[in-house]
């Protein structure tokens, strides 16, 4: 009986066969319906559940008040001052990211776009003019 295990077929619509220490490795195996994951997926085929690993992963913090404040101590500024340095530094961002976004294709729409260039770099110059101003530190 055990020589039949090793001329089985796999098919793509049976679980593999393997032994059970490998079936009851909590990696390998979804939590809620004890499916076997496909390799590299991030959901689990029949239930739809995520892998416990890949979700944990695959997080994003946001920066709390603590990081900004590290940051504003680094950089030297008071909080106001930080606020108005991170203000001008994303309307500087604004102001590229334009060119990405929109194409011009006439005459009209590139005045348009250079326009809303010009406004977010005013943002930014005021941004940065107010960090300036809001420092206490120099």
């Amino acid at each position: 009986m055990a020589e039949a295990l090793d001329h089985a077929r796999q098919e793509f619509w049976r679980p593999p066969v393997h032994d059970v220490a490998v079936a009851n490795e909590r990696s390998a195996t979804c939590s809620e319906c004890r499916t076997e994951f496909i390799v590299g997926s991030r959901y689990c085929h029949s239930c739809g559940a995520g892998r416990p690993e890949i979700t944990a992963v695959r997080t994003v913090e946001i920066p709390g008040i603590t990081e900004l404040n590290a940051l504003g101590k680094r950089l030297r500024l008071t909080t106001p001052a930080l606020i108005a340095f991170l203000f001008g530094a994303l309307s500087l961002l604004a102001a590229l990211a334009i060119g990405f976004l929109f194409t011009a294709r006439t005459t009209l729409d590139w005045q348009a776009v250079q326009l809303w260039r010009i406004e977010w770099l005013l943002a930014a110059i005021a941004g940065f003019a107010a960090g300036l101003l809001l420092n206490k530190s120099s």
